[in-house]
């Protein structure tokens, strides 16, 4: 016990560590300490804000469903691009090289400044035809079209909070990631009901509410990260005056990489989009019951990623220091961890799904679609363990394109006709779309298990 305490205490400092020399057990726990406690946060902050928005009403479930159907392409592109720096500064850190790696940071972070300001003021002006077109009623418009409009008008925070946190975690500084998203997503769980409910001095603003807390609460995580990239002594990257320089190679480069990354996480987003749409013609009621299940599926599914990104981390650096035998142990290690992990949560879901949902609401018919969600999709977890640490292992190698093709596949080849076919054509409704996702997620983690044991992605530069 005091040996473990010892670890947790060095995984959650500051200090600097070569994750390219560390024994590997070593290594992949004192990343993903940090890393899953950064994922865990997240998660709170999933299930909180739902939880406080469903306490305003169904329809106000459905316009925050709605709109997080939208926003995940941008946050998508986001993700993407934070794939690309993760990868690229890995590498640099494993060539022990951290002025080329401070010096990436800085391009990333031009592009991730074009990207949040285009695609900003895009959704901000567009806030009411989007909710139009992915089929809300005008009842749900006029409760949500402002959570919608904030949403989208401050989503440039939302692209650099994901974005630093890329960058540090490449340069394996996951501590500062981990704590940048327990100050956002902390605060942002704090000032929910405050501002959803107008407690106190503070407003009544509804739904609006909660995207004013999601703004603020990680407006101010991403001042602390930049702290740490301007300021702070703590760390591998530090910008400085000569890295700021546009250099249109590296962002060639990472354009390419971030761009198949976004193509990765779009593809799946777009998915879901469909999926949406399907359930929101179907049965009345069914997409909130079906929005507060995915919201508890990221609550367990987030420190997997957390476990995933520990993986990547661990393939980047190590294909930089030369070692690609080490690398594919840190990603089969991770996944093995990964699967004993959601096949206990699986299990737990599968069986008190009805006491989960019915935490967050008590209207019967939200809460029979929610269970039945929970417990359909649930059957996917074990292969989906697999499937997810694979993938970012590709992503931390900087091969971005391999994951995207089989996204492509599963995702607009498997889940999107399938879920059509299955709910609509059956007529089997929520029902069949869950289906159609767990077929296609265990088809997914097959596929990458097939492709990565080639092990084409050692050979990829970056």
């Amino acid at each position: 016990m005091r040996k473990f305490f010892q670890l947790l205490r060095e995984a959650l400092s500051s200090e600097e560590k070569d994750f390219t020399k560390e024994r590997l057990n070593r290594a992949l726990v004192l990343l993903s300490i940090p890393m899953v406690l950064e994922m865990v946060m997240e998660s709170l902050f999933a299930v909180g804000d739902i939880y406080f928005v469903s306490r305003i009403s169904v329809k106000a479930v459905d316009a925050v469903g709605l709109t997080e159907g939208v926003l995940t392409i941008i946050y998508s592109a986001a993700m993407g691009l934070s794939m690309a720096a993760t990868a690229m500064i890995a590498r640099r850190i494993g060539e022990k090289q951290p002025e080329k790696a401070s010096h990436a940071a800085v391009q990333a972070i031009w592009i991730g400044l074009g990207l949040g300001i285009t695609l900003g003021v895009s959704g901000f002006l567009l806030a009411e035809d989007i909710l139009r077109l992915m089929g809300a009623t005008p009842e749900v418009i006029e409760e949500g079209v402002g959570y919608t409009r904030i949403m989208f008008g401050s989503n440039i925070v939302i692209v650099f909070l994901f974005l630093f946190n890329g960058i540090f975690r490449g340069a394996g500084d996951a501590v500062i990631a981990m704590r940048t998203l327990w100050i956002a997503n902390g605060l942002n769980i704090l000032l929910d009901p405050l501002l959803i409910f107008g407690i106190g001095p503070f407003p009544e603003l509804g739904v609006a509410g909660a995207a004013v807390a999601t703004c603020t609460g990680r407006g101010i995580g991403v001042l602390y990260q930049l702290y740490h990239l301007l300021i702070g002594k703590k760390g591998m990257i530090h910008i400085k005056r000569q890295h700021r320089k546009l250099d249109w190679d590296i962002i060639r480069r990472l354009g390419k990489v971030g761009a198949t990354g976004a193509g990765q996480m779009v593809i799946p987003s777009i998915s879901w989009i469909f999926l949406m749409r399907i359930i929101a013609f179907s049965v009345e009621d069914a997409l909130a019951g079906y929005v507060l299940a995915i919201r508890v599926i990221i609550f367990t599914i987030l420190p997997s990623w957390g476990l995933s990104n520990a993986a990547a981390t661990l393939v980047g650096q190590n294909l930089g220091a030369g070692l690609p035998d080490r690398a594919e142990k840190a990603t089969w290690r991770a996944g093995l961890i990964n699967m004993v992990f959601l096949l206990i949560v699986s299990i737990i879901f599968f069986t008190l799904s009805r006491q989960v949902i019915g935490i967050f609401t008590s209207d019967p018919e939200v809460i029979e679609a929610g269970v039945l969600s929970l417990r359909i999709i649930c059957v996917g977890y074990i292969f989906f363990a697999y499937g997810m640490v694979v993938s970012q292992a590709f992503n931390g190698a900087g091969d971005t394109r391999t994951p995207t093709l089989i996204n492509l596949f599963c995702f607009w080849g498997m889940e999107i006709p399938l879920g059509y076919f299955m709910g609509v054509t059956l007529g089997m409704g929520l029902v069949g779309v869950c289906w159609a996702v767990a077929i296609s997620e265990t088809a997914l983690a097959i596929i990458a298990i097939v492709i990565f044991r080639k092990g084409h992605w050692k050979k990829v530069s970056i």
